[in-house]
């Protein structure tokens, strides 16, 4: 049995997007792979047969001291291809370099890619358990945000959304997730005393979010740069419509012809939808067969094959060894 080295930057006290997908990653490949779950490699640890490393600038170090014999699976972020690639991050092109494959986790993914590397990139479509929805409210509606508090998540945009909201139009909105800048933890907790329809509650365990996700009425997502997140995937399959940012990490993951999206950093763009969707509630009824649908692509039968398939590509070429 093949033992592979997955190296996440993130610690174990945040449970972010990385942690998620390393633990998956982990659960996918097993039985036939044994895991080694690390937040780094050094020369002298352990090697597996493969590395899969997880955000290419911040597994830079881990990335450059794995054997150059041995393969090496990168899973590219969202802050990877739409800010540090973007930026000519140093670390993270020489970390794309070194791959032997590219994992991206939106279908537009590929399209931030430069063409050279363009050949050894894969989409593969993260994945979860099915959950069934409800109940949901019916006499007003309910609206969850799932994300730590730090820019890229774009709170602050939220946060003029719901002051753009009235108190007693029956919106209510609960929001997730630790505050990894503690300006926007204040600014969180300052909004909840002048707006009663806004709750901050902080980080809340995995089951617990995906339980509020479910008997919500509608996921918001007001990212402003995403790879493919997980959050999305959780919701529609939980049958709970998302209002998305529209940016190329939801666009890929949600398709271009998805009714509830706006513009990033948009508040106004934001509160329109939310009030629309409270006095026509019809709204998210008919969008159901269209999240059912979009739910299909995110099986994880579908992603465990896909994720099987790249390795034991990857395992079978080091085998052979460089052509001759």
């Amino acid at each position: 049995m093949p033992k592979l080295t997955l190296v996440t930057p993130a610690p174990a006290d945040v449970h972010n997007g990385n942690a998620q997908t390393a633990e998956r990653y982990a659960r996918l490949l097993a039985p036939e792979h044994r895991v080694d779950l690390r937040t780094q490699w050094r020369p002298g640890d352990p090697a597996g047969a493969l590395l899969i490393a997880l955000h290419a600038r911040r597994s830079a170090a881990s990335i450059a001291a794995w054997p150059v014999q041995q393969p090496l699976l990168l899973v590219l972020t969202g802050t990877d291809l739409y800010r540090d690639l973007a930026a000519g991050d140093a670390d993270t092109r020489a970390s794309l370099a070194r791959a032997d494959a590219l994992v991206l986790l939106n279908r537009l993914a590929p399209q931030a890619l430069p063409l050279a590397w363009r050949a050894k990139a894969r989409v593969i479509l993260q994945s979860c358990a099915a959950r069934a929805g409800g109940p949901r409210p019916r006499r007003h509606l309910r609206a969850v945000v799932v994300g730590h508090l730090r820019a890229e998540k774009d709170p602050a945009t939220l946060f003029e959304a719901v002051r753009r909201l009235d108190p007693q139009a029956g919106i209510h909105i609960d929001h997730l997730g630790a505050a990894l800048d503690p300006a926007l933890g204040r600014a969180a907790q300052a909004l909840m005393r002048e707006a009663p329809h806004y709750r901050w509650l902080g980080a809340r365990p995995h089951g617990e979010a995906r339980a509020r996700i479910a008997r919500a009425n509608l996921l918001v997502h007001p990212s402003r740069m995403e790879g493919g997140a997980h959050v999305l995937i959780e919701a529609l399959r939980s049958g709970t419509p998302v209002l998305a940012s529209r940016v190329d990490g939801n666009l890929g993951l949600l398709g271009s012809d998805w009714p509830l999206l706006f513009e990033p950093g948009d508040a106004p763009a934001l509160a329109a939808p939310l009030q629309q969707l409270r006095q026509q509630p019809q709204i998210l009824d008919r969008l159901a067969p269209q999240v059912q649908a979009l739910a299909a692509d995110f099986e994880p039968a579908r992603e465990r094959a896909a994720l099987q398939a790249l390795v034991a590509q990857l395992l079978a070429g080091a085998a052979r060894g460089p052509a001759s």
